[in-house]
């Protein structure tokens, strides 16, 4: 299928079509420098762009799809999804929260739908990638009823590109996503830092509107919501949203948003360049600091973008003094490295260096011919087969212990006593518990699991967090690294654990011949849905666990179980990940 891909930025438009079994550029048109003399205003650009859509019709082809970049797609729109007249208005009530973006977008798609009438447009949403930010990640802390009632939360932006840059690094490194901790760098006319951990963003610089965070073009990013105020006792609000959105950042330091003219002026001695280079790239370090200690480490840093791309100058600042992460790059590979075509993806860290640094080629088009393509193949293909039904376990709080620590609670040599064997073989609910005591407050009566691990592992819900007092971290069994302690109380004695308390991320143990008929493969993210009464609930970002000991089963904690009104035994019906 060939796809017209359709990008409206704030400072250019991207066209492509991508076509191909291994989807490819057979088709590109760029109108760039929005604002400038020769393109004035985005309705000049639009003109440009469709009068040469017109002249090149010919190259174009055989359209089968016509896919849009959205940036903000609210809280309804979370997935690629087909324009009509209907769609058109409910994502014009959004305009007001990316005033650049949104309006000269929804235009193209109003202008495509009229060039291209018997062909399927498809919307593609910069927020979709980011609506797995945690809740701690994406509330503000405004009261309940302002929040609700202005709908206002943090949406993050660029997703499209940082997924995009996510699985290029993934692959650059042959490891899955879902096993990495990555801090993607969109450095373009618009900037975005975000975390992506476990093949999932847990946060990312933008908020409810592409405003807040780094230093971009023209857009102050962070700032004082006092110096807002300050402002409004004099500026009109339309005068105000100009400056904050056009005439800030970047352009308001410096007059340009250039940031390859900033560097040749600041090279010749304008302060007022060498400043904004030390703003921008300040802020990008301060957040490359504040994720990595977010996600616990990171296993790579990635430029990508315009700017993140092609100045070797900027990723160089932004680097300075992350040794203590083990990021160490090096210097002659970055000022060598020339992103293109032939190379997307390059690797600037040097031989020492623990994280992995990369400069990835931006391909927002490439992505958005993708989604577009899957929904397509969704809405084309036959009627599926009926869900395969996946038995629920319950896991209550427990707990693995190293034997060394089953000594110190219970007395030299203990043994634990099964009491009841568990569906993955060899595994059992002992006989024994323990207190566990934390910060805040103490839980009694606590499970042990054996046999015995080699480390130390204690699993709680989000409920007994609150009782605790700690911030468990969701993840993987056996994944401790950066968890927070404990101590725990046994008969015998007490053990402070110094790590290794977590909360378990919900997922689905099957075998290798499981895995094969579903269709799915090791870390896998897939979702499930759960009919029940009064209380049916679907479940996202399941990660899938397959070994050839393990026996079909959905492991969900108390209060996800809850949450749903299931118990063990109960079954639930499997949603294989989207292609």
């Amino acid at each position: 299928m060939r796809i017209l891909a359709v990008n409206c930025g704030s400072s250019s438009i991207k066209c492509a079509v991508i076509s191909g079994e291994k989807p490819a550029h057979s088709f590109d048109l760029r109108i760039e420098k929005i604002g400038g003399p020769e393109i004035p205003d985005i309705g000049a650009a639009l003109d440009a762009l469709f009068a040469q859509l017109r002249a090149r019709w010919s190259e174009l082809g055989e359209l089968g799809a016509v896919a849009h970049r959205i940036v903000h797609g609210g809280e309804r729109f979370t997935r690629a999804t087909l324009l009509d007249d209907a769609t058109l208005v409910a994502l014009g009530a959004l305009d007001h929260l990316a005033p650049l973006h949104n309006p000269p977008a929804l235009e193209a798609v109003r202008r495509a739908r009229e060039l291209f009438v018997r062909v399927p447009h498809v919307a593609v949403f910069d927020t979709a990638f980011h609506t797995t930010l945690p809740r701690r990640a994406r509330a503000y802390a405004l009261p309940d009823e302002i929040r609700s009632k202005y709908g206002i939360r943090r949406y993050g932006f660029h997703g499209i590109n940082h997924a995009h840059v996510m699985a290029q690094v993934a692959a650059a490194m042959g490891r899955k996503a879902q096993a990495l901790r990555i801090i993607s760098c969109h450095l373009g006319s618009g900037a975005s830092i975000a975390a992506i951990e476990y093949g999932r963003s847990v946060e990312t610089s933008m908020g409810m509107t592409p405003l807040e965070g780094l230093v971009m073009a023209t857009r102050a990013g962070d700032l004082d919501p006092g110096v807002i105020l300050e402002l409004a006792r004099e500026l009109p609000s339309a005068e105000l949203a100009t400056l904050l959105n056009e005439r800030a950042g970047l352009s308001g330091l410096t007059g340009t948003g250039d940031m390859h003219e900033i560097e040749r002026r600041a090279a010749e001695g304008d302060e007022a360049c060498r400043l904004a280079i030390g703003v921008y790239t300040h802020r990008i370090r301060k957040y490359l600091g504040a994720y990595a200690a977010i996600m616990g480490g990171v296993d790579a840093i990635a430029f990508t973008g315009g700017v993140g791309e092609h100045s070797a100058l900027v990723r160089q600042r932004c680097l300075q003094r992350l040794e203590f992460l083990g990021a160490v790059f090096d210097e002659q590979r970055n000022r060598e490295a020339r992103i293109s075509v032939k190379h997307e993806v390059i690797d600037l860290a040097a031989p020492q260096s623990r994280t992995r640094i990369f400069a990835v080629r931006a391909d927002e088009e490439l992505a958005m011919a993708r989604d577009a393509a899957g929904l397509l193949a969704e809405r084309t293909a036959p009627a599926p087969a009926p869900a395969p039904r996946i038995p629920i376990a319950v896991s209550a709080r427990h707990a693995h212990l190293s034997q060394a620590t089953l000594d110190t609670l219970f007395g030299a040599g203990f043994t634990l006593q099964p009491k009841t064997a568990l569906s993955q073989q060899g595994q059992f609910a002992a006989q024994e518990t323990v207190r566990l005591i934390g910060p805040r407050g103490s839980l009694e009566h606590v499970r042990l699991m054996g046999p015995p691990r080699a480390r130390d592992q204690v699993e709680i819900s989000r409920s007994d967090e609150f009782v605790l007092g700690v911030d468990a971290p969701v993840r993987i069994s056996g994944d401790l690294a950066n968890s927070p302690g404990i101590i725990i109380e046994g008969p015998r004695g007490r053990v402070t654990l110094s790590a290794g308390v977590i909360c378990a991320r919900r997922h689905i143990h099957m075998s290798v011949e499981d895995a094969r008929r579903l269709g799915v493969s090791d870390c896998d993210s897939v979702a499930v849905r759960i009919d029940s009464a009064g209380r049916d609930l679907a479940f996202g970002d399941v990660m899938v666990r397959v070994s050839p000991a393990f026996r079909l089963e959905l492991h969900l904690d108390t209060d996800e179980a809850n949450a749903a009104g299931v118990s063990d035994g109960d079954l639930a019906e499997f949603l294989p990940p989207a292609r």
